[in-house]
């Protein structure tokens, strides 16, 4: 009798990573948690994890302090505050007092739009540096999940700026920028000018902990293919030009 010939079984495809293991690697263990993410790339969670915390600090920062507080600090703080007299900058407070409800609603729906639209972006400049700049090969879906991933990061940030809206006072309070993670936090903003704020603004640890990770998740969106640095050293001079276009408005205006 022959002898009965069974074929070789395939080898089962390992499962992707929860959630979960992924928001703790990309902490701990980065390079190995986005070889993952290449090979199962999600997007969602990470998205909706820095949505319900940005919607969490400036939600309670309206709860604490009011609209028309907010409102007042903001428009002090901006570049055009300059330009109004006290009766314009108390008509534009005035039309926002005692819509709290309203407001909640615009800004967390502004979070949603703003946080898609933001990763969108970087997400398709990572495409156009790693597929058209350095030869690389890498989808979309891929880079836009390494870029979700990569913002997990200001997460902290929203956690160390927490306990400062929630306990502190508004004597030096930014509604723009409530998280200690860069110098304009810790400078007065009535003691520098406005160009030097926004540069100090733009000199932040989180922000730098994200270029990295952006450049590391994208190198391995490609299979090591294109390496870590170039595609760092290439949105550390996209990070430039933007330091460079706000501090040049910011002096115009």
């Amino acid at each position: 009798m022959g002898e009965t010939m069974v074929a070789p079984s395939m080898p089962e495809e390992q499962p992707a990573d929860s959630f979960l293991r992924r928001a703790v690697g990309v902490f701990i263990s980065p390079g190995a948690t986005f070889d993952d993410i290449a090979r199962k790339p999600g997007f969602v969670a990470p998205i909706v994890t820095l949505i319900v915390a940005s919607c969490a600090l400036f939600d309670a920062m309206y709860w604490k302090f009011g609209v028309e507080t907010l409102t007042r600090l903001q428009l002090e703080r901006s570049a055009f505050a300059s330009r109004m007299t006290p009766e314009q900058m108390e008509q534009a407070i005035n039309r926002s007092a005692g819509h709290l409800a309203r407001t909640l609603i615009i800004t967390d729906v502004s979070i949603v739009i703003a946080t898609t639209v933001v990763l969108l972006i970087i997400a398709g400049l990572g495409m156009m540096i790693v597929n058209a700049i350095l030869g690389g090969e890498a989808k979309f879906k891929t880079l836009f999940s390494a870029a979700s991933y990569a913002h997990l990061p200001s997460v902290l940030g929203v956690i160390m700026g927490l306990p400062i809206v929630l306990f502190g006072g508004t004597d030096n309070l930014d509604p723009q920028n409530p998280m200690p993670v860069n110098l304009a936090f810790f400078l007065n903003f009535r003691e520098v000018s406005k160009p030097l704020f926004a540069l100090a603004g733009s000199v932040d640890v989180v922000m730098i902990w994200i270029v990295i990770l952006l450049g590391l998740g994208m190198s391995r969106a490609t299979g090591g293919k294109v390496k870590t640095l170039p595609i760092t050293l290439c949105f550390v001079g996209a990070w430039a030009i933007w330091i460079v276009g706000k501090v040049g408005l910011v002096s115009i205006f």
